[in-house]
């Protein structure tokens, strides 16, 4: 029973495959994965896209905090002028925090300034392979249609494709139906002729063709032998002429 199933699998797989095969078009199978490899170059750039806007966000956070630390460092000179050392310190140390959050702002940026380099090389790369594949794609669509075309057209003349194999098969069950109808119109003239089947469509019997058959073969022996003896006649008037 396993070795059943198992040969009913297979036979069904190499149908399945046999029927995938005769669906597959190689054009259309080139256009989808041009178009999947198109859809990774665009999900390429738009990460680029995203890199660039947060590292233009980090930029005007680092402009912001820059101009804070101005400000406080500003501060701080006035309060130590004005003799609050106390307001100056608060200022320099909230300088100091905004001074660290640059450093990691600066860290940040160079992080995607980075990203942003690696990916601008991927989308060139990338890029650069899509396009090469987009002629290939073509090349071998153009190669695909001409064999194609040569297919027919070589089917056709040899007459070795599936609708002339079709035609090439009604073309003989006709002509072998009209050699088993010649066969059989002969086969009734001779077992008519013969006597072993009554032809219906006239009213003489067998006896009546066979009695007019020794009437006409004897109609035909005595004008045989009249004209012979007209002959004879005629050919001994002729010797007694001077």
């Amino acid at each position: 029973m396993a070795g059943l199933m198992s040969r009913a699998s297979t036979v069904v797989k190499a149908k399945l495959s046999k029927m995938l095969d005769r669906a597959e078009n190689p054009a259309e199978t080139l256009d989808y994965s041009y178009e999947k490899q198109l859809e990774l170059l665009q999900n390429v750039k738009r990460g680029i896209a995203d890199v660039v806007t947060a590292k233009k966000r980090l930029e005007l956070q680092e402009t912001q905090l820059q101009q804070s630390v101005v400000k406080l460092d500003t501060q701080a000179r006035q309060a130590l002028a004005a003799g609050r050392e106390d307001l100056a310190r608060q200022a320099l140390e909230r300088k100091s925090g905004l001074q660290q959050q640059l450093q990691s702002l600066d860290q940040q940026s160079q992080q995607l300034e980075q990203q942003q380099e690696k990916l601008v090389a991927s989308e060139k790369a990338l890029s650069a392979k899509v396009e090469a594949f987009r002629t290939q794609k073509e090349t071998i669509k153009a190669q695909y249609s001409a064999a194609e075309a040569q297919v027919r057209i070589g089917e056709a003349a040899t007459g070795i494709g599936e609708q002339m194999a079709d035609t090439g098969l009604a073309i003989q069950r006709a002509k072998d139906k009209t050699d088993q109808m010649t066969a059989r119109a002969s086969a009734i003239d001779e077992l008519t002729m013969s006597g072993a089947l009554e032809d219906f469509t006239t009213d003489q019997t067998q006896l009546d063709r066979e009695l007019g058959a020794i009437a006409s073969q004897s109609q035909v022996d005595r004008e045989l032998e009249q004209m012979k003896s007209e002959l004879g006649s005629g050919g001994e008037k002729k010797e007694l002429q001077p």
